[in-house]
């Protein structure tokens, strides 16, 4: 606890790129969650821009605004 799981369509990212979005949103997560550093958990999972909608826009944007705390505008 806790997870998080960022989807976007594929792109190179580098180490270093990848290194600085993971460290910069688990500080984020630390910092609201006051959780250890050592239970945070973070997952890149690029999705083909043609699969987006099916497997990211309507079961997780749609199907769970709910849980949306920002929202995409389009």
């Amino acid at each position: 606890m806790p997870h998080v799981n960022i989807k976007y369509f594929p792109q190179p990212l580098t180490e270093e790129q990848e290194s600085a979005l993971v460290a910069e949103v688990s500080g984020a997560v630390r910092n609201a969650l006051g959780c250890d550093e050592g239970v945070i958990s973070i997952a890149l999972e690029p999705v083909a821009e043609e699969e987006w909608n099916g497997r990211v826009y309507e079961p997780e944007i749609v199907g769970r605004r709910h849980l949306l705390r920002k929202t995409p505008n389009y």
